[in-house]
């Protein structure tokens, strides 16, 4: 049985998706808190690289995801076309 390796930073608590390409956080970063919602980044259309994190926030224990992008042009498509189920 395969095991997801955990990443720890200052909000959160990441699990990485099997399907990401890009295996590794950049710097802008989206929280959703819908943990059982698919979220296809292909159809998202972004310029830069991304990658996709089931997510546990600190701060308050929330479940979610976390959609970290490289470009900051790609955080602002990302908050305009996300709609959750």
């Amino acid at each position: 049985m395969a095991s997801a390796q955990g990443i720890t930073t200052a909000d959160y608590k990441l699990f990485p998706s099997p399907r990401n390409r890009h295996r590794m956080l950049f710097t802008y970063q989206v929280f959703v808190p819908y943990p059982y919602m698919l979220v296809d980044m292909d159809s998202y259309r972004l310029s830069g690289k991304s990658s996709l994190f089931a997510a546990c926030r600190l701060s308050d224990m929330k479940m979610g995801q976390v959609i970290s992008l490289e470009l900051a042009e790609d955080e602002v498509a990302f908050r305009k076309q996300f709609v959750p189920d």
